[in-house]
């Protein structure tokens, strides 16, 4: 890592100081040295299989700064019986569900934490929607910080849980993430890490990009579908695929990336249909995906920039047709995803219906976390 750098104003940061956001309100990005990495594709293939294997593209300086639970490299699995009935063969899924923690959160806890500790960081603060919290709390606890976690009431109940049995502070708020976040701006003497307002949780994100090409051999699939809520996943894929360009590791075209949210809240798809620079916040959100509950997302215009740059889309689906893809696919392929992720297999049905996915195209669909984290989901 060489220093951070502001997407919307362009200015460059010092990355070795306690930062958030650029003064111009704008989230800050990881910018590396990509051309003193000599590491090659070969020579990463013997590394251990967790997301520290990319540490050259991480921004973690010291090994012994490295929080970890053995996070990464989720398996990408063929889904044949559920491709073939929505009429796309080659559909893949990347499985977040086997992660610690139970959610792809895990990941951007991971780095997180780690380059905080680094820093100096000592007691972190945040909003969520519920498996973001329960990661951080956990890896807080993991490196011995403290945490404060505040969550609507209504976020899964295990969420709550994990974040009580580590030993975070569990503050509830009647009302939605923005209001947990209103929450947490008032209170002093904690790093605020909620989304984007820290500049390392992406990084870790990013890792599900780079797995994905090595993965695949280093070849990129045609389509990639992403739950999107805060956003910060679909930016992370997008930012690793365009260092690994860089680095000469890939060749283009990226894959046309989606952006999937619920009807119930549905700010970044509005945006893209009206072709705006970033989104109006969503009133009234409410939707069973909860994680993708997310009015206005402060890195919504990296968002609608990542999608319009490949190409890609954003796409909104109703409830009832998540909670039935999550059902069938279940049934189909043994396997309990998140309602987010379902909402995913919702999208592609739907694209494919209308032509905009091709049934010979490849599409890698995100499965954001384990289904078991709600169990209201699945009627006994």
């Amino acid at each position: 890592m060489s220093h951070l750098e502001c997407p919307r104003c362009g200015t460059t940061h010092d990355a070795d100081q306690i930062i958030g956001l650029c003064p111009c309100g704008s989230p800050l990005l990881a910018r590396y040295d990509l051309a003193s990495v000599t590491l090659t594709p070969s020579e990463l293939a013997v590394r251990p299989p967790d997301l520290w294997r990319y540490h050259e593209l991480l921004p973690v300086r010291s090994p012994e700064n490295i929080v970890t639970l053995g996070e990464g490299m989720t398996p990408l699995l063929p889904v044949a019986r559920y491709g073939a009935e929505v009429g796309v063969p080659r559909l893949l899924m990347k499985d977040e569900g086997l992660i610690p923690t139970g959610s792809f959160k895990a990941r951007g806890a991971a780095v997180g934490v780690s380059r905080a500790l680094e820093v100096g960081v000592r007691k972190i603060a945040m909003p969520t929607n519920g498996n973001a919290g329960s990661a951080w709390a956990t890896y807080a606890a993991r490196a011995g910080m403290e945490a404060l976690i505040a969550m609507p009431i209504a976020a899964p109940e295990i969420c709550r849980r994990e974040v009580t049995v580590v030993g975070a502070q569990l503050k509830l708020i009647d009302g939605l993430i923005g209001d947990a976040a209103a929450y947490v701006r008032e209170q002093t003497g904690y790093f605020d890490a909620s989304t984007l307002k820290e500049p390392y949780r992406i990084e870790g994100k990013k890792t599900m990009g780079l797995e994905i090409a090595e993965q695949l051999g280093w070849k990129l699939p045609d389509v990639i579908v992403y739950p999107t809520g805060g956003g910060v996943g679909i930016i992370g894929i997008w930012k690793a695929l365009n260092e690994l360009l860089e680095l000469g590791w890939i060749r283009g075209p990226l894959p046309r990336l989606v952006a999937v949210q619920s009807t119930g809240c549905a700010p970044i798809v509005q945006a893209w249909e009206k072709g705006l620079p970033e989104s109006e916040p969503w009133p009234n959100a409410s939707t069973i995906a909860f994680g993708i509950t997310v009015p206005k997302a402060l890195g919504d215009f990296l968002v609608l920039q990542a999608v319009n740059e490949t190409a890609g889309c954003a796409i909104a689906v109703d409830d009832t047709d998540i909670l039935a893809e999550q059902h069938l696919v279940a049934r189909l392929e043994g396997t309990f995803i998140c309602p987010e992720g379902a909402a995913n297999l919702a999208a592609i049905r739907r694209l494919r219906e209308t032509g905009w996915i091709h049934a010979n195209d490849q599409v890698v669909a995100l499965n954001t976390g384990t289904g078991l984290k709600y169990p209201e989901t699945v009627p006994l």
